[in-house]
């Protein structure tokens, strides 16, 4: 019953905290690794027109929350200008407004944009079916062109997706018939108008469809305009259409920019108006793009995040989490592998130490204080004197040596040697007189035994609680505690042998197998 209820705790928590950690990465899409890029595309949308010595109002449609590309970052620059961002059933518009607009205007606005994560793909593919299709009552002889493309194209589908694709097919076809350019008439094809007049003839079929817009991320593009698209709804989901050749899907790098038949821009006291779109790209962290992901669409998960606490206080934090993960190492030699030390978790406190003074210097003045330390212990031995005197009075001289290497490292320009200071003065002198009640009862080869197997596991600890991939894992991730939490009472179960334990027996394995193949018992 208890070994069940050990199991049971340890898979909760394993699995509260891998699934914690895996939300954050689909959701926010947090990187695996520190340092980790990823590409930030700039599009910059200027509006010009001529102002009519009088009031002006510019309305410009701003990408919306969905689509395959997220918005992280937007910015408006209008000198002289008010503005308001409002959002009418989902679609997001942006509002200029001046008293007077003299001359030639420009206004411009900028978006940062990020491939979507998966969660947000998810969201956009369960968005809501459109309303049923009205069939339009179509003249003549529109009506009779439109018919016998219909019946056509229907014969030579099997669904609403090939039916859009064999449909675009044969109104781009070149040499189509008479009755084909009649739908065509006086429309440019790839065009905004050209769009609409597809819809109108899937209409026909009642087959739901739209006008997008967007624009293909290129770095270096310039004096662009968006490019219209269309898609068609099958019930479940909206596929995208070229509508100059049928093909199914979008340009590489396609950024929904508006969904609709409205205007791109309007301006009410103004003429002239163009509207020109800019693209350029640069790199920047992934972690940095996950949290204004964060900032903007889970404003609250992210207040839960170490990441909103004080610079101060990160940095502290950045090493308090780390310290499970040297107490798991403890755990791993001590239980597994049999390596003995001066205290449960004293290494781990000597690896802090280590990460101000850097390892070899670490090691080296560790040495020092230590060696010279159990020296002095030894002669205050002699002295007879009760335990807490003899421990203060070593406290006192474990000080006075750290003081003694700190001056004698600024004579010889040692800069290293300040960082003396940083050893945990407490643990230096507990270390110092556990290694010399070792000495006395167990012998000096013991004594010697524990104090470099402190040493080795404070190494080990130091090299995981300083490695940049980890550090970054547990500040990020902080719900994998859990996990360590979960491996250290798994381990508590464990009553097999220590490594160590199969050298210290392998005379008496030996004896046996001899004994064994030669049929004798040994009483």
């Amino acid at each position: 019953m208890h070994n069940l209820h050990v199991k049971l705790l340890t898979l909760l928590l394993l699995g509260g905290g891998l699934v914690f950690a895996w939300f954050k990465i689909h959701l926010l899409g947090l990187p695996l690794r520190p340092n980790q890029e990823a590409t930030v595309w700039t599009v910059e949308a200027r509006v010009e027109f001529q102002g009519g010595n009088r009031p002006a109002v510019v309305d410009l449609d701003l990408p919306d929350e969905y689509g395959r590309h997220e918005i992280v970052d937007e910015y408006f620059v209008s000198s002289g200008y008010g503005h308001t961002v409002h959002t009418r059933n989902g679609d997001r518009r942006t509002e200029w407004s001046i008293r007077r607009a003299r001359g030639t205007q420009y206004l411009f606005y900028q978006v940062a944009l990020v491939p979507a994560s998966e969660a947000s793909l998810a969201a956009a593919a369960r968005d809501a079916p459109p309303p049923p299709v009205s069939r339009p009552d179509y003249e003549e002889p529109l009506r009779s062109a439109i018919e016998a493309l219909l019946g056509k194209v229907r014969g030579e589908s099997a669904d609403i997706f090939t039916f859009a694709g064999h449909l675009l097919l044969e109104l781009n076809r070149p040499g189509a018939n008479s009755g084909y350019e009649i739908i065509s008439k006086d429309l440019a094809r790839g065009s905004r108008e050209w769009v609409e007049r597809i819809q109108y003839v899937l209409a026909g079929a009642q087959i739901p469809s739209r006008l997008v817009r967007g624009i293909t991320l290129e770095s270096g593009k310039v004096n662009d305009e968006l490019t219209p698209w269309l898609e068609v709804h099958n019930g479940q989901r909206w596929e995208g259409f070229n509508p100059l050749t049928g093909e199914r899907g979008y340009p590489p790098n396609f950024a929904l920019w508006s969904i609709g038949d409205l205007p791109l821009v309007r301006v009410n006291g103004g003429d002239n108006v163009h509207v020109r779109f800019a693209v350029a790209d640069r790199p920047q962290a992934t972690l940095d793009v996950a949290q204004r992901r964060a900032e903007r669409s889970y404003p609250r998960l992210l207040a839960w995040s170490l990441y909103s606490l004080p610079l101060n206080t990160q940095y502290v934090y950045r090493i308090l989490v780390m310290i499970p993960l040297g107490a798991l190492i403890v755990i791993a030699l001590r239980i597994f592998v049999g390596v003995t030390t001066f205290g449960t978790f004293m290494p781990i406190l000597i690896a802090i130490a280590f990460r101000e003074t850097q390892l070899a210097w670490g090691i080296g003045l560790f040495c020092i204080i230590v060696g010279a330390g159990l020296s002095l212990r030894f002669y205050l031995e002699r002295l007879r004197l009760l335990l807490v005197s003899r421990l203060t009075a070593v406290l006192i001289l474990v000080i006075m040596l750290m003081l003694a290497i700190s001056v004698l490292s600024n004579q010889l320009g040692l800069l290293q040697g300040f960082s003396i200071a940083l050893f945990p003065i407490v643990i230096l002198t507990m270390v110092i007189e556990r290694m010399s009640i070792t000495w006395d009862e167990l012998g000096p080869l013991e004594a010697f035994k524990q104090g470099f197997g402190t040493l080795f596991v404070a190494v080990l600890g130091y090299l995981a609680m300083t490695n940049p991939t980890l550090q970054y894992l547990m500040f990020t991730f902080p719900e994998l505690l859990l996990v360590l939490l979960a491996l250290a009472i798994l381990t508590g179960s464990y009553t097999g042998y220590r490594l160590t334990e199969l050298f210290r027996f392998k005379d008496l394995a030996t004896e046996a197998e001899q004994n064994a193949g030669t049929g004798t018992k040994t009483s």
